[in-house]
């Protein structure tokens, strides 16, 4: 089996006879100019003493020293030009690296109530970075802010339930309350080992209570593309992975949630390849530290074909931003000019799940799908030259610390849905039996 990869667009670098076209970090491309070309140019052009331009640089730099430092093999390093263009807005902020937050915050809901007692909720792991029991007075006051927002927003909360989910949210209302007040207990008994178990199941069910105010799907996927396998919603999968030459870890099961709120197509693609056991026996083809990859099934193709057309089957690239009501399909940011948009599924985590591409075809996903490994300097949270020119469509739950164990050759045993299947529609695999 010949894998094939995608390149990575804008910072690549040269050494062709090592890389098959469909790679994610990438080779040279006939489009780029060299980084340092571009930025003496770019310094000369605006006066020679522009220290925005000199910044920037630095940076572009600094990133494609990254690269070239995970490369092992010299590389000639080259970037897109101009270099990333606000990359002082990109990584302002402290990034959300939580698998879990990350997919709380991406749900489509606008309820300020329940987002005020989400984020000391989250802001507890942060909490705990201090060392000993001190950490404990940090965490009770993270408690307290959310125990005082739930009080005061309750009735906003409630009223932004979907009509048929209102029941079960108010279960979760209730859990969460008597959730909080066993943290606090915790904290009294100054057990600081219980905190981060407990944090995980009091942030479930602010999940569980986000969820219940999505009523229905919340937009309606473009015509070219609404009769294709859609996720109109959210699924779970388990990828069973048989591990070699490792005597610790002989097999390892790896949660993953897929997020067709955000992704219906890329996600909606994937189920229905995993409902066709398209992946189950299939190894793994890629594993180098930066991403682990797989789905280049045997033979010259490079997608999945499906047997109705006898063609390989392919999805568009499909990105969501902050403050869009629909993803923008076909197109990078990049190639939008949209560089401060903030995409609502960013490779902020580890084992963040993405769709594999041609590097300048952008709707030739098909069946690879890579998991990024983190954290490397050229993908740092919030700052990554991954975003927008990806589809990301879900993230590796449980056990995505293991994803740096695999190897290439590394079976995948089965990939299973366990939740969410009832959320595919047109479905086209064919049940047997």
């Amino acid at each position: 089996m010949a894998a094939s990869f995608v390149t990575l667009p804008t910072l690549s670098f040269v050494n062709a006879s090592r890389f098959p076209r469909r790679r994610i970090d990438a080779y040279c491309s006939k489009k780029r100019v060299g980084v340092l070309r571009c930025c003496s140019g770019e310094y000369k052009q605006r006066g020679g003493g522009g220290g925005g331009a000199l910044k920037e640089c630095a940076i572009t730099l600094a990133l494609s020293l990254g690269l070239i430092a995970g490369g092992g093999a010299p590389y000639a390093a080259v970037a897109a030009n101009p270099a990333i263009p606000q990359v002082s807005v990109l990584i302002s902020g402290p990034p959300i690296k939580d698998p879990g937050a990350l997919l709380r915050y991406a749900l489509p809901i606008d309820n300020k109530p329940i987002r005020e007692v989400q984020k000391p909720l989250e802001d507890i792991t942060d909490s705990l970075k201090i060392a000993g029991v001190k950490a404990l007075d940090s965490v009770e006051r993270n408690v307290r802010q959310a125990s005082r927002s739930l009080q005061q927003g309750k009735s906003m909360i409630v009223a932004g339930f979907a009509e048929s989910k209102k029941d079960h949210g108010n279960e979760l209302i209730g859990k969460l309350e008597a959730g909080m007040q066993d943290m606090l207990q915790i904290v009294e008994d100054r057990k600081r080992d219980a905190v981060a178990p407990k944090q995980k199941e009091i942030l479930q069910y602010v999940g569980g209570i986000e969820e219940d105010m999505v009523d229905g799907f919340p937009y309606q996927v473009p015509e070219e593309y609404r009769n294709m396998p859609l996720l109109k919603g959210r699924a779970t999968v388990d990828m069973k992975v048989k591990i070699k030459d490792n005597p610790n870890l002989e097999d390892c099961v790896f949660r993953i949630v897929l997020d067709g709120y955000n992704a219906p197509v890329t996600a909606g693609n994937f189920v229905d390849l995993v409902e066709r056991h398209f992946y189950d026996g299939m190894e793994i083809q890629r594993s180098d530290g930066f991403v682990v990859q797989t789905g280049d099934p045997e033979g010259p193709a490079e997608g999945f074909i499906d047997p109705s057309t006898e063609k390989v089957r392919t999805v568009p690239l499909e990105i969501m931003v902050e403050g869009n009501k629909t993803p923008f399909y076909g197109s990078t940011l990049e190639e939008l000019g949209l560089y401060k948009a903030q995409v609502m599924l960013p490779f902020n985590a580890f084992g963040t799940m993405a769709m594999a591409r041609e590097e300048f075809e952008n709707d030739s996903g098909s069946s690879q799908v890579f998991w990024l490994l983190k954290e490397s300097e050229l993908t740092p949270s919030n700052s990554n030259i991954l975003d927008g020119r990806y589809a990301v469509f879900g993230y590796v739950t449980q056990n995505e610390d293991f994803l740096a164990d695999l190897k290439v050759g590394d079976v995948i045993e089965s990939i299973q849905v366990v939740s969410g299947l009832d959320n595919l529609v047109n479905p086209s695999y064919k049940i047997a039996g």
